[in-house]
């Protein structure tokens, strides 16, 4: 079955990626990118297959016009992928404010102007999906990534509560969770805030000293995480997660286990605040 995407963040890392491998398989895809020579040797090889739109995220009118121009031209997108972000690192006291909004404009209000300008095409043609790229960082949190984790665990309650109002619409969707890939995010990708010396002995300072040394090697592999991420769409509900990666299974899978056995702890506590029933005093 051929299928229309829209891609966001189409010029490298997954987003890259998956453009190749649904040209490669005959779908057709409208891709947004900065820069639109960036894709130039897709457009030669596949043609009218590969739509490209010029798109800077932090630009919330330019998000809404650039959707309607791709289902304007397309005539019909089945799957949006919200792909384009980056990580912002450094604790969060050494972050500029003119940094910590440019990745909240970037990653979580630009990815939710983009949905909400998809939703009304989605609703008239009778349904689709939303594919919303997240993290790890987007369930479990580390020192060094306060902002990142900010925008991902935003989005994630944002998507969360989209679904749930879509899905009467025949609308499915899917928040992605991979961990480390081996694409340009982690240090071509990826912004440092500017150190200050008191956190050079914080946790917060790994992050900082593994994007600077630039030598660890991740262990996903991303050409197979976003077959899977294709494979997704097939999938009946949509899956409300897709967790990609043993690092990011292990991650959350700690981290969420914690925060259930510190809610369970707390239950007779929680349950003392309700108010008497039937109005008793």
């Amino acid at each position: 079955m051929q299928r229309t995407w829209l891609i966001t963040g189409a010029n490298s890392g997954f987003g890259r990626e998956m453009t190749q491998q649904l040209l490669a398989r005959h779908d057709r895809v409208a891709a947004t990118v900065r820069n639109p020579d960036s894709l130039r040797n897709l457009r030669e090889r596949y043609g009218d297959a590969l739509w490209v739109g010029t798109l800077d995220m932090t630009d919330g009118p330019a998000i809404r016009k650039m959707v309607d121009a791709a289902f304007a031209a397309t005539g019909r997108i089945d799957v949006v992928v919200s792909n384009a972000g980056y990580g912002l690192f450094g604790a969060a006291e050494e972050l500029t404010d003119e940094q910590l909004e440019h990745q909240l404009d970037t990653n979580l209000l630009g990815s939710i102007r983009l949905l909400r300008a998809a939703l009304p095409h989605l609703r008239q043609q009778g349904g689709g999906r939303i594919l919303q790229l997240s993290t790890v960082g987007g369930q479990a949190a580390f020192p060094g990534a306060s902002a990142y984790h900010a925008s991902k665990w935003g989005i994630e309650g944002f998507v969360d509560a989209l679904a749930q109002e879509v899905g009467v619409f025949g609308i499915g969707c899917t928040l992605v969770e991979p961990g480390g890939a081996r694409t340009g995010f982690r240090y071509q990708g990826s912004r440092l805030a500017p150190g200050l010396d008191a956190y050079a002995a914080s946790p917060a300072s790994h992050a900082r000293k593994m994007i600077e040394d630039g030598t660890s090697v991740p262990i996903g592999d991303p050409a197979r995480m976003v077959e899977l991420m294709i494979a997704s769409v097939d999938q009946q509900p949509a899956p409300r997660r897709l967790a990609l990666g043993s690092d990011a299974w292990q991650a959350m899978h700690k981290q969420l286990s914690e925060r259930l056995a510190q809610l369970e702890a707390q239950k007779d506590i929680a349950f003392s605040t309700d108010a008497p029933p039937n109005g008793a005093a």
